[in-house]
């Protein structure tokens, strides 16, 4: 690290290992004797299961067992378990929605499990899930948001009127409604935030195995964080001490916030391993990806912005209405309420807000966290909405923000919703943002394009994050016998980088060369707590850890270090660059590398030793707020409707940049997932069956190579004063900006008209022939 010091741009150090296929997933992982899984999944969205015949699927070679809820139920599991207690604004509870890993009476949605079929070959057990004879009563399903609340629609529930899972509301209501009726404007926007697939480069995947003498299952599956896994699998399903758990999570192939989760196919396995004492291996396919991995977004909001006669923002009304689909997953209800409205109040001095939310379920895929987490629909309602008023009282939109961006010097400022923002200065990452695309320029470009025979626009979005936390994160450092600094970790990398970021940490902290250090993650029988990955957290809550355990490391070094050295602790000092332990004023000393292999000898002899190794549990006190502002350029074919993003810009304050170029990294690919929402990305029911019609690549367009422009990302450092790093949650933030940003884009350059998400060539066309 002498060459590498924080901040410094240091290539990923997972890298090479990944890319020549070095990787190890948990499809990789095979133990001895591992037989194959296979879903049976129902066809329809909503239908009664009058019976089940297993006896043909048994019949097949090589099929051992066919399992249905009659088994989980007299194996006496229990349900796979929503963790969000939610009071309904009357003080009611949230709607329960019962959950075995198999559909016991009903199914609620294509693809809901029905079967689980164990074969000696996946071939075997594909042929019995084909076999199975189910006999379904069809009923009629409820798809669509905007319909699936009103009285009449299906219900997915007896019991829950309307399929309202919950009534929800926060802010101040009296103060919000005082400020509207003394409003000298009001700006009213209804915007859809349209749901999306997932679709991680990894498919999920699980392998169990039982050890009948202990008792014990091994569960091998790509997770968020292992622990989560285990302590739900333990307590809600298989009601077993923790211990009687192990999770291990290898390298994992993306995840964003989808594979948080406990899903009802790892608890399958297991189920099916302590069974047949076999270990259980299930692989998701693509298709079978689209039908039973938890969505995100899928928001219809109506936003009301109340204004003074300067243009003053005086309060902020949302209803959002929060598609749940069938059940309500793991985090699920936390999504739109908790999490999202955290941050309504954006970077604006608005005096009040109120926020409603409805979630509603659907004969749809369960939706739950999705980059950002809630975020990004909020930040989108408040960005769009702020356009619109801009349009209606014909200021500049940037004016108009500029005029109620919280300063610098109100800081520690604390929103309308709350939170205390202990740090951030908006106008001047705006300013940055407005200079880097050459806002000024724009009526030349615009010019050009028309010349063309194209539509150009330009849009502007200031996001603000609440990254998740807290309440503790572990670290620990273990000194390994082949000369090795071993770092145990509590989150769980996806792909984000954590590897190299917590190497240079480690290293700037200890002066132990980066190639030395080992990140372990994952195994909750090594690590013993941890609070995974999720919500933009790992850096800021898990670097506090790695900070408390090093400064261990070295005070324990110190007395080490005297006994080695035969001089008393406080003559003993430790440098950092080399790390070293010396002598005071003299050239006596030892490198801590050196130290740690004499004393682990030492201990090995049976000889008094102090060991270096150190665990500390850091407790996060605070959110992050990282902020910035996306900027996007549009052409639009008038003939075709095609939108092309031009140019994007992105101004990001995340405070300390432990690393630059994984943080560009970041964003980039949080602007392509916004993107990607926001102009190819489309999830589609047919209102009538219920049935995905986007189930596939085939239908469902993610972002190409082809589709995104060179994303230009600029940093304004502020540090953070919430944690010694200085740092804010990176990881969400480009997929917090672009939407808003891409979408004010297109309106601009449709002269104002309304677009939803995703703005399609067909809805971009029928939007200018509407305006014609």
């Amino acid at each position: 690290m002498a060459k590498f010091g924080l901040s410094q741009p240091l290539r990923r150090i997972e890298d090479p290992r990944l890319l020549k296929g070095g990787g190890r997933y948990t499809d990789d992982i095979a133990p001895e004797g591992t037989v194959r899984g296979v879903v049976l999944r129902s066809p329809h969205a909503a239908a009664r299961i009058l019976s089940i015949d297993t006896a043909p699927a048994l019949a097949i070679p090589g099929v051992l067992a066919v399992f249905t809820a009659k088994d989980w139920e007299e194996q006496g599991l229990g349900e796979i378990p929503c963790v969000i207690p939610l009071k309904n604004a009357d003080g009611t509870s949230r709607a329960a929605t019962p959950r075995g890993a198999l559909a016991k009476d009903q199914v609620r949605h294509v693809g809901d499990p029905v079967a689980f079929v164990v074969a000696e070959t996946l071939q075997a057990a594909r042929d019995g899930a084909e076999a199975v004879l189910v006999d379904y009563d069809l009923l009629p399903s409820a798809t669509d948001l905007a319909t699936a609340h009103q009285p009449g629609a299906p219900l997915v529930w007896d019991g829950i009127p309307n399929n309202i899972a919950f009534d929800w509301e926060t802010g101040d209501k009296a103060k919000a409604d005082a400020l509207f009726a003394q409003a000298a404007h009001v700006t009213k926007l209804r915007v859809v935030n349209n749901r999306v697939v997932v679709a991680s480069m990894e498919v999920r995947a699980a392998t169990a195995e039982y050890d009948a003498a202990e008792e014990k299952f091994t569960l091998t599956c790509g997770t968020q964080g292992s622990w989560l896994v285990k302590d739900l699998l333990a307590g809600s399903v298989f009601n077993l001490p923790p211990e009687k758990f192990r999770v291990v999570t290898p390298d994992v192939g993306g995840g964003f916030g989808m594979k948080l989760y406990l899903y009802a196919e790892y608890a399958l396995v297991c189920m099916a391993a302590r069974a047949l004492r076999r270990p259980v291996k299930w692989i998701s396919e693509r298709t079978e990806a689209f039908q039973s991995d938890t969505h995100g977004r899928d928001n219809i909001t109506e936003a009301e912005l109340a204004l003074d006669k300067d243009g003053k923002f005086l309060a902020l009304r949302t209803t959002n209405y929060a598609n749940m689909g069938a059940y309500l997953n793991t985090f699920a209800p936390m999504i739109p309420t908790m999490a999202g409205t955290k941050v309504l109040a954006s970077v604006y001095d608005f005096q009040a807000i109120h926020a409603h939310v409805i979630g509603v379920l659907t004969h749809t895929v369960p939706v739950d966290a999705y980059r950002g987490a809630g975020r990004p629909e909020s930040n989108y309602v408040v960005e769009r909405v702020i356009d619109a008023a801009a349009r209606e009282l014909g200021i500049d939109r940037i004016e108009l923000r500029r005029r109620n961006m919280v300063p610098q010097n109100a800081m520690p400022y604390v929103s309308a919703m709350g939170q205390r923002y202990d740090s951030g200065d908006f106008a001047t990452v705006l300013d940055a943002a407005l200079q880097k695309v050459d806002w000024a320029g724009f009526a030349a470009r615009k010019a050009a394009s028309e010349a063309q025979g194209k539509r150009r626009g330009i849009g502007l979005a200031y996001y603000l994050e609440a990254t998740g936390g807290g309440p503790t994160e572990r670290a620990e450092v273990r000194f390994a016998a082949d000369g090795f600094a071993e770092v145990l970790v509590g989150t769980q990398s996806t792909g984000q980088g954590h590897e190299t970021a917590y190497a240079m940490l480690t290293s700037h902290e200890l002066g132990i060369p980066i190639e030395k250090i080992r990140i372990v993650q994952g195994d909750s029988d090594q690590i013993p707590t941890g609070g995974g990955t999720g919500g933009a957290r790992s850096l800021y809550s898990e670097g506090q850890a790695i900070l408390l355990t090093t400064a261990t490391v070295i005070e324990k070094g110190k007395q080490a270090a005297s006994e080695h050295l035969e001089a008393a602790v406080s003559d003993i000092e430790f440098t950092q660059q080399g790390g070293r332990f010396t002598v005071v004023g003299t050239d006596r000393g030892v490198d801590i590398l050196e130290l740690a292999r004499i004393q682990r000898e030492r201990a090995s002899k049976g000889e008094p030793a102090t060991l270096l190794d150190a665990a500390e549990v850091a407790e996060i006190k605070s959110h992050t707020f990282p902020n910035g502002c996306h900027i996007a350029e549009v052409e639009v074919e008038p003939e075709t409707g095609l939108v092309t993003v031009a140019r994007y810009v992105v101004v990001d304050d995340v405070g300390h940049a432990i690393n630059p170029m994984i943080v560009r990294g970041q964003v980039h690919g949080g602007v392509a997932q916004g993107i990607g929402q926001a102009v190819l990305e489309r999830t589609a029911y047919d209102p009538e069956s219920g049935q995905l019609l986007t189930a596939s690549f085939q239908d469902y367009a993610l972002p190409r190579a082809e589709d995104l422009p060179d994303i230009e990302v600029e940093f304004v450092s502020i540090p953070c004063e919430t944690n010694p790093l200085g740092v804010k949650g990176a990881g969400e933030a480009g997929a917090v900006g672009s939407p808003p940003a891409l979408m004010n884009a297109l309106v601009d350059a449709l002269s104002g008209a309304h677009s939803d998400r995703p703005a399609t060539p067909e809805s971009v066309w029928k939007a200018i022939k509407a305006a014609a």
